[in-house]
């Protein structure tokens, strides 16, 4: 499964530090249709890339939005020039099935 999309970044509220965006809605609804292998707080592993940067990590659902987020590191907002409120352009394959 592969997505593409752009959403905006924000900053978790609870603890300063954490980067995320939103996966759209719809594209949820696609992730959590295929069954997997359950694994801790419900993530599910992809690849990334956003602008030059690619990388691997997991997606995590927030039922408060009803989707998943997406953590953006600081290595990545910083080699792209990503700040609070920017919309980023993701390119995200789930890899986990």
């Amino acid at each position: 499964m592969r997505f593409r999309f752009t959403a905006p970044l924000w900053e978790w509220g609870a603890q300063g530090g954490w980067f995320f965006v939103t996966v759209p809605e719809e594209f949820a609804a696609d992730i959590r249709e295929v069954p997997r292998v359950p694994r801790g707080f419900g993530a599910v592993r992809v690849r990334v890339t956003v602008g030059s940067t690619s990388w691997s990590t997991s997606i995590f659902p927030d039922s408060k939005r009803g989707s998943y987020v997406l953590p953006l590191k600081k290595a990545v907002r910083t080699a792209e020039g990503i700040g609070e409120g920017d919309d980023v352009d993701v390119r995200l394959e789930v890899v986990d099935a």
